[in-house]
């Protein structure tokens, strides 16, 4: 009798639990105001980037001018918005080279934040340029910054995407010789998996000639704050397949999940090359800019 009574009084709360669970729409709400906020938040930001290149030929070549099989760079990372601009863009401001410092580092740095440009477009298309100059490997691309899936979720760009959840995350596959596989990618919470495609055209995603490339791949996302875990990527064409996923985690002094490790790969199924990528990320820092004013150096967060 009383477990009978029991059981009747926990079915109507067991109903309405269920009743409130959020529904992908009010999940994808919440994930663009967090992008929202992770963006005007991150844009005071710069962090130390770590990041490493493998180029992995075909095959093995003697030539002397053969494009570099490994590079590291060593870099800070911001989240900038040129004056004019309509969104915000990764700049990539590499010091090092493969342990050699940058000698015109400070000159460009403030050639592209400081000195007058044409258009905001003109001023966007050289910061991502200068972000991919070292690069190696046979693809050209500037796709390689780990926000750039975030965009995606943003208010204004969802209605380019399909969106759906998915089944529960499964590991992501790893080759033993990547560099990937030091990345330490792990969901330690209740999230959601979403899948995303691209509908829409033209795509965020260009070839180099401007062809429209459409992106897919999924976000893990904290369904209650809309706050990103995760972010995958693929983006490919006949010639090229590329996946980028990214990893954040919170940091010391800052209400933001960010990002602590992206690695990428690229298949080049013209010629059967690859190239690994893996970048890590710390040392997040307030940083400053004025109109006028030389750069000032990065100071680290009180």
């Amino acid at each position: 009798m009383v477990l009978g009574a029991w059981l009747a009084a926990a079915s109507p709360a067991q109903v309405g639990l269920a009743a409130r669970e959020p529904s992908l729409s009010d999940v994808l709400r919440r994930a663009g105001v967090y992008v929202e906020t992770f963006q005007q938040r991150l844009s005071g930001i710069v962090a130390d980037e770590h990041y490493v290149q493998d180029f992995r030929p075909a095959q093995p070549s003697a030539d002397r001018d053969q494009p570099p099989l490994h590079r590291e760079l060593d870099s800070d990372l911001l989240l900038v918005r040129p004056p004019g601009a309509a969104h915000y863009v990764e700049y990539r401001d590499v010091y090092a080279v493969d342990g050699r410092a940058i000698r015109d580092r400070q000159e460009r740095t403030g050639a592209l934040l400081l000195s007058p440009s044409p258009t905001a477009t003109d001023r966007l298309r050289r910061i991502i340029q200068e972000g991919a100059r070292f690069n190696i490997g046979t693809v050209e691309r500037t796709i390689n910054t780990p926000t750039l899936a975030l965009s995606f979720l943003l208010p204004a760009n969802q209605w380019r995407f399909a969106f759906k959840r998915a089944a529960p995350r499964r590991q992501p596959d790893r080759d033993a010789g990547s560099v990937a596989t030091a990345t330490p990618f792990r969901v330690t919470a209740e999230v959601w998996a979403i899948e995303y495609r691209e509908r829409e055209t033209p795509t965020v995603i260009r070839s180099p000639r401007g062809a429209s490339i459409k992106s897919r791949g999924r976000f893990f996302i904290d369904p209650t704050t809309g706050r990103v875990l995760i972010s995958e990527l693929v983006s490919e064409e006949p010639a090229v397949r590329a996946s980028i996923e990214v990893s954040y985690q919170s940091a010391p002094l800052l209400d933001l999940l960010v990002p602590v490790a992206m690695r990428e790969r690229y298949d080049v199924r013209r010629d059967g090359s690859r190239i690994d990528g893996l970048a890590t990320y710390g040392k997040f820092r307030q940083f400053g800019v004025a109109a006028g004013e030389s750069i000032r150096t990065p100071q680290p967060m009180e």
